[in-house]
């Protein structure tokens, strides 16, 4: 696959997660067998993890909304820096709802064969994310 078709899946699964066709868009863009190099706690391996971390997701915060800021791809590889948003209003790996808003940046490296993502490396800015919900305070 050339990297303009490997960009066009990317931007198709933002849009499917985004309007809440969470199966769909993760289905699309990871294979069965992806590895994360950057789970989240408690993720499992492979597509299932990365499905149930994005069902997740979107079950704590209904609006949840990824804009890419910047994509470049090279080969099989497509980075892309994002900000990510979303309320929380529902529970979160035991944390209850805040009702409390928030909009973070990050930066993701996916590496596609087939049409598909393989490995997928990511940073997000968590603690940022909990702080605006309330969840931590951090000296100013």
């Amino acid at each position: 696959m050339s990297h303009e078709e490997n960009l066009a899946t990317l931007e198709r699964s933002i849009e499917l997660i985004n309007s809440g066709a969470v199966d769909a868009g993760v289905a699309a863009l990871f294979a069965a067998d992806a590895v994360d190099h950057d789970p989240a706690p408690g993720q499992g391996p492979g597509r299932d993890g990365l499905l149930d971390f994005f069902r997740n997701l979107r079950t704590a915060f209904p609006d949840l909304r990824m804009e890419r800021r910047h994509l470049t791809a090279n080969g099989s590889h497509v980075s892309m820096a994002f900000t990510v948003s979303g309320t929380h209003i529902g529970d979160f790996n035991g944390v209850p709802p805040t009702g409390r808003t928030f909009q973070a940046n990050g930066v993701e490296i996916f590496r596609f064969s087939d049409g598909q993502v393989v490995e997928r490396w990511g940073l997000t800015d968590d603690m940022g994310i909990l702080s605006q919900l309330g969840l931590v305070s951090l000296p100013h």
